[in-house]
Order: structure tokens, then sequence, then C-alpha cells
């Protein structure tokens, strides 16, 4: 009887602990994941509209998005820097792709991606480094461009 009864518990435990672990809540950095590849599929969307959309879930009304090319602040200026990005017909069909898992700790986080040709080849690659809110929401972009400059 006694075998029955640790068993039961046994068992009772382990569901309840099952469940409480799917049930647990997101938490920022999760949901930064979420954001980053909403951010990604941003830079892919030709239609402005969508891509405002997608990025009103990942971007914060006055986040800054700096490279070596530009530095722009705000949602909309981020979408207007991504129309002029997709207008550049040197870079008609390029894809952008996330090349690595989001690395997070504390409100930082960073990723490589790379700027893929039509035929699926990547002609450069870079990492961003970025900062995110509470909520998981992304409030900064720095990316850098092509491999880390050799030691001299």
């Amino acid at each position: 009887m006694k075998i029955r009864m640790v068993a039961s518990v046994l068992l009772l435990t382990t569901a309840t602990l099952s469940i409480v672990h799917e049930a647990r809540a997101a938490t920022p950095a999760d949901k930064l994941r979420a954001s980053v590849q909403n951010y990604v599929k941003a830079w892919n969307e030709p239609d402005t509209k969508k891509r405002q959309a997608l990025l009103a879930t990942a971007w914060t009304e006055k986040a800054t998005y700096t490279d070596p090319s530009a530095h722009v602040e705000g949602r909309d200026a981020l979408v207007a820097h991504i129309d002029g990005f997709q207008a550049n017909p040197q870079l008609k069909g390029s894809s952008l792709v996330q090349a690595s898992k989001v690395d997070v700790h504390h409100r930082v986080f960073r990723f490589e991606w790379q700027l893929n040709d039509p035929s699926g080849k990547a002609v450069v690659a870079g990492i961003d480094y970025g900062e995110f809110d509470e909520d998981g929401t992304i409030t900064k972009i720095v990316g850098f461009f092509g491999p880390f400059p050799a030691l001299d």
C-alpha cells in the first residue's frame, strides 16, 4: 500500500511539475527572440504596411538603428531606410537571413546575419548587437558588416 501511495505521489508531482514548466510565462529574452525574427522578416518584406506591422511587434517607437552606412532614429525611419535598401537595384532579389541563434544576457543581445543573393549565396555577412526593453522589444541595433579586422 505504501509503495502505491509513494508511486502515486511521484506521478502527481511529476505531472504537476510538467504542467508548471509548460505554463511558465515567456521571459523578456524569449520575447526578444521573436522580436529578432520579426525584425529580420521586416528586411525582406516588400510591402511597406506589412513591414510596419512586423516592426510594430519588434521595434520600439524610438529605437535606433546604426550601421556603417546609416543611423536612423524611430520605427518610421527604419521602415524608410529598409525601403531604400530594397530599392537598390544591386540588391534586387537579395534576402537577409539570420545566421545564428540570438545570444542574450542582461538586456543586450547579438546575432549573426548574412545577405544572400537571389541564388542563396552569401554575399556579405555581419553581426548585429542590440538592446531590448523589459517587454523583449528592440530598443537599439548596431550592425557591423563583414568579418572582424585581423590583428596586425
